[in-house]
């Protein structure tokens, strides 16, 4: 398979309210994290990391110009890749150890990570077999409730278990916006597998479904608005009688290996 060159590992787009979307496109569809950089007057906030196959510091100079704040939505090995390149790193106390301490088994790469997820491999000397996440422990634990200031903007934590024990999302009041991690995205979700619980994944879903949203950023998949954010979770609770069938059926698909 050709190997990518760094310079084009990364794609940004600029969408409102100085949201930046970054994303890795050669990694396919399903298994490409969404890495949302948000723009604060006094500093700026990272939602995940990416794969960490090739530096984020060094190719997009945007999580460079003023203190960052790198978020884990959730601590699976395509969110967290690059987060040992920041100085703050914040993460919910369920996965702390994880972050700290990942493996191959806690950051489900050993499940995912194989040369058929990328439609052009990372650059030399990058290789499936080898990959690993790399230690970057919290310098600040955040909980459900707990407010990122960013100086003109605050965005504030709601602890969403089921996807995974310490799983979050941030929410943007003045703005409306949802970042919903990998719980909720316009997508085949992953409701059954390491550390995922039916229970915590129904109550989270009811609770994402009473905000205000106006718009979506996802971990995973395009954008979506409140209309479709109501529309997917509706739809979901109305199955959600059939624990995992999401997942089964998209298994069927081919989706998994």
């Amino acid at each position: 398979m050709i190997r990518a060159n760094p310079e084009d590992w990364y794609q940004i787009e600029k969408l409102g309210d100085d949201v930046t979307h970054i994303s890795e496109p050669f990694i396919k569809e399903f298994y490409r994290c969404n890495i949302w950089h948000i723009r604060g007057s006094k500093r700026d906030m990272l939602v995940d990391s990416g794969m960490g196959v090739v530096s984020l510091r060094a190719w997009v100079p945007l999580v460079t110009e003023k203190p960052c704040l790198a978020v884990a939505s959730h601590t699976h090995f395509d969110h967290i890749g690059c987060h040992h390149e920041f100085d703050q790193r914040l993460v919910h106390p369920a996965e702390a150890d994880i972050l700290a301490h990942p493996t191959s088994a806690t950051t489900l790469a050993e499940d995912y990570v194989k040369d058929d997820i990328f439609t052009r491999l990372p650059p030399a000397p990058y290789l499936s077999t080898e990959y690993s996440v790399r230690k970057a422990a919290a310098t600040r634990l955040i909980d459900d409730g707990d407010v990122i200031d960013l100086g003109n903007r605050q965005l504030e934590i709601i602890h969403t278990p089921g996807h995974s024990p310490g799983g979050i999302a941030c929410w943007e009041a003045a703005t409306q916006t949802l970042f919903s991690g990998d719980l909720v995205y316009d997508g085949p979700l992953i409701e059954e597998g390491y550390n995922t619980d039916a229970r915590d994944y129904y109550d989270s879903m009811k609770r994402l479904l009473d905000l205000p949203v106006r718009i979506v950023h996802g971990g995973h998949f395009p954008s979506y608005s409140g209309a479709r954010h109501q529309q997917i979770i509706r739809a979901w609770l109305d199955s959600s009688g059939d624990p995992g069938h999401l997942l089964r059926r998209f298994r069927d698909d081919g989706l998994f290996f």
